[in-house]
């Protein structure tokens, strides 16, 4: 049975969160294309999963501590004096375990950070298999597929045609990835599909590819041209990185 307008609102939350079954992620999907109240509470609540995700506590020691420890330790080296001082050790001691519980904090989040996106990856990948949403335009003609985006995003992706190359390109779709709208183009090799997921970059350095695994599915990320990329398939990793260095060529 179909649900109406309020019973799909109050799924949009579970539906963020991907604690949907397939039926109810399917309608929920056609419900959000065609209302847009829905679709603005849905990427609300995608902001704010993305706001918490990424809120970090500074651990750096304040300027003035350190500038202090700094301090007190040259005047101990200039001193002539031998005096053991304890709270000098305990406060040097405390700042340096200040600054390496920083470090260590810092990488953890930044990693933890990166399992959520590829989980997401993966999961919009695996969706739009099963949801049978790989394509809002359906096409191999790249100057189709990117004149399809303008006035949808807020940023032009590159569109490249691989087909020459044993990597047709089939068209795109919009997607959502760490709480905002990304481009999701599709390309085949050998009938394995391949999404890129496209996002501008927030570094804007260029990265060379890095490869995970995870449940079957080979996924590679990299930034190129102010643009951060996400391939995901369940091909092979080498060709999938011959995939990856034709986008870039």
């Amino acid at each position: 049975m179909t649900m109406d307008h309020e019973q799909i609102r109050e799924l949009i939350h579970p539906y963020v969160d991907g604690e949907l079954d397939l039926v109810a992620t399917r309608e929920t999907e056609q419900h959000l294309r065609n209302c847009a109240d829905c679709r603005g509470i849905e990427q609300a609540l995608r902001a704010l999963r993305e706001t918490l995700g990424s809120s970090q506590p500074a651990y750096r020691a304040p300027s003035h501590l350190r500038k202090n420890v700094r301090a007190a330790l040259r005047r101990e080296a200039r001193s002539t004096e031998k005096t053991f001082n304890p709270w000098m050790i305990f406060g040097t001691g405390a700042a340096c375990a200040l600054i390496v519980l920083g470090a260590v904090l810092f990488q953890t989040t930044r990693a933890s950070r990166n399992e959520t996106i590829v989980d997401e990856v993966i999961a919009n990948h695996v969706r739009s298999l099963l949801a049978t949403h790989l394509l809002d335009v359906s096409s191999s003609d790249q100057h189709t597929v990117k004149p399809w985006f303008d006035g949808k995003i807020d940023f032009a992706p590159e569109v490249r045609d691989l087909s020459g190359d044993g990597f047709p390109l089939i068209g795109g779709r919009l997607d959502y990835l760490g709480g905002r709208t990304v481009v999701a183009l599709v390309y085949h090799r050998n009938k394995h599909p391949i999404n890129v997921f496209i996002m501008p970059s927030t570094t804007g350095r260029d990265t060379s590819p890095s490869a995970m695994t995870r449940r079957g599915y080979n996924v590679l990320s990299w930034t190129h041209n102010e643009m951060k990329y996400w391939a995901v398939s369940d091909l092979n990793e080498a060709e999938l990185r011959r995939f990856t260095e034709l986008l870039e060529r």
